[in-house]
């Protein structure tokens, strides 16, 4: 997985994946709230942190980049969520053999998928049993100390950078950063930019925090992502996403995942909580679908790993033609693509890491591309996102114009209510920071301009609007004493990062 294997690599290849979903835990189960987390949590982190740890044993280095968002890890290291998880797998397990009871006389296909979902949650089980029962942390600072990854950390509750008042910026970054070094013992260098949002400025709070690199879409590059490049004079690079090869793999309209032969994401037999169709084609109706079929969705893996690499290759040979130099490409994803979405996507991401090298590609991550020396000149980056139209739409658009102005009344709320903190740490000022943060994430916003659970994301948002503004108010009038019992109770369902201090902002 190193490039001292690579005499004279095609060029340089960098996998970054960005881990995230918003604070669930006691916020709704079914269809979006827990049960959204712990799907990730199954299909998603546990396979690609399977396949970290196999490629660490096996002392590769530099495998790929990792994003993990603070909000994510508190998750993964929560008490209630681990016992729930454990619980939610047993069920799963239950819901395999009781799928092989309902399809005992339907089609054979059937009957062998009851029994490899089985197989698969026991093994499910079994791995986090021996090795989640301390939680996420240890595993992933056995990750970054191995080497086989690069960490990128984030802001606190995965905010829209851009539409923060600066102070607030720079306590969710820092916060985020001290988060991250306190679950690792070590602050990430690197950030995922939360929904690779910036403007202009931003680099000089990053250097300020000691981030000294963070991913931008290719567009923000004018679509020249053959090389990192340093943002202004601040000493801050950027990486840029190759949307030519990414989309490659998931696009707004296409991608391998919709192949007919894999596993359909959105057809459910609810009888027994499985998935048991393929895609089939793009306009059959779920009761149409065929069954899924593993040796099918094995093979066009195998064709789709081929493919990927070839294009990568191409790519980085195009772009030593074009610059005379070897080129850079970097393709990241949201992690839960992986497993969550595209079923067979962790077996796909342990063909490409391993074909990749053997084709002739240097295969490293953001830190060990800067070390390969593909840097180049200075650049100034104008606003942009990854989101639709590569501007701010999705979280400052017509369709969430009310949430733009809650958000800014609340930051200024919020501002004013810490103003003048005190020299003791108060729990109920911490639960107001807290509740502020989590009202801010983009998530929400995200979720309304796409429509996907947009009444979920309304009601998170104005709750923990809500829940802030009763903190201040009762801190307004001085009710100390009901503010902290206040306090007390949200932290319930809301005690997130429990080392916050609200007199840091």
């Amino acid at each position: 997985m190193t490039s001292e294997h690579i005499s004279e690599p095609e060029g340089t290849f960098c996998l970054v994946l960005h881990s995230h979903l918003p604070w669930l835990p006691h916020h709704g189960s079914w269809p979006v709230g827990e049960e959204w987390l712990y799907q990730a949590w199954a299909h998603s982190y546990l396979p690609v942190l399977d396949l970290l740890r196999r490629f660490a044993d096996e002392g590769k280095h530099d495998a790929l980049t990792l994003g993990v968002t603070p909000v994510l890890a508190a998750q993964l290291d929560d008490p209630y969520a681990l016992r729930a998880f454990h619980h939610w797998l047993g069920h799963w397990q239950l819901r395999a053999e009781h799928a092989a009871d309902h399809w005992r006389a339907r089609d054979p296909l059937l009957r062998s998928l009851a029994a490899a979902e089985h197989r698969t949650a026991t093994q499910a089980l079994a791995d986090f049993e021996t090795r989640w029962r301390h939680g996420f942390s240890p595993i992933l600072r056995s990750l970054v100390d191995s080497g086989v990854i690069e960490l990128l950390g984030g802001p606190l509750t995965h905010p829209f950078q851009p539409l923060l008042d600066p102070r607030i910026r720079d306590f969710a970054l820092r916060s985020g950063l001290a988060d991250t070094a306190l679950r690792i013992g070590s602050t990430p260098e690197g950030i995922w930019a939360p929904e690779c949002g910036y403007e202009p400025g931003m680099e000089d709070g990053y250097a300020a925090a000691g981030v000294t690199r963070f991913l931008v879409d290719g567009p923000a590059l004018r679509g020249d992502t053959s090389a990192a490049r340093t943002v202004g004079d601040s000493g801050v690079v950027c990486f840029g996403r190759d949307l030519d090869v990414t989309y490659r793999v998931w696009s707004p309209k296409a991608g391998y995942p919709g192949h007919a032969h894999y596993r359909d994401f959105h057809t459910w037999e609810h009888e027994v909580g499985i998935k048991p169709s393929r895609v089939t084609g793009k306009h059959i109706e779920p009761q149409d679908k065929a069954p899924y079929e593993p040796e099918l969705a094995a093979s066009t893996v195998r064709t789709h790993v081929d493919d990927f690499v070839a294009t990568v290759v191409e790519r980085l040979r195009s772009l030593r033609a074009r610059h005379d130099r070897p080129g850079l490409v970097v393709a990241a994803y949201d992690t839960e693509l992986f497993g969550h979405w595209w079923h067979e996507g962790p077996a796909w991401l342990e063909g490409v890491l391993r074909a990749l090298p053997a084709a002739g590609v240097r295969v490293t991550t953001l830190r060990g591309a800067l070390e390969a020396g593909h840097l180049g000149p200075r650049y100034d980056l104008p606003a942009s996102s990854w989101g639709s139209g590569k501007d701010w739409r999705v979280w400052d658009g017509e369709q969430v114009s009310d949430m733009v102005a809650d958000n800014a009344a609340l930051q200024r709320e919020l501002l004013n209510t810490v103003s003048t903190p005190g020299n003791w740490r108060s729990p109920a000022h911490d639960q107001l920071v807290r509740e502020a943060l989590l009202a801010l994430s983009s998530d929400w916003a995200f979720m309304v301009t796409k429509d996907s659970a947009a009444d979920y994301a309304r009601r998170r948002a104005q709750g923990h609007a809500e829940r802030f503004r009763e903190l201040a108010k009762l801190l307004a009038s001085d009710d100390l004493v009901t503010a902290a019992a206040r306090a007390a109770d949200l932290r319930a369902s809301d005690y997130l990062f429990g080392q916050l201090d609200a007199r840091r902002l």
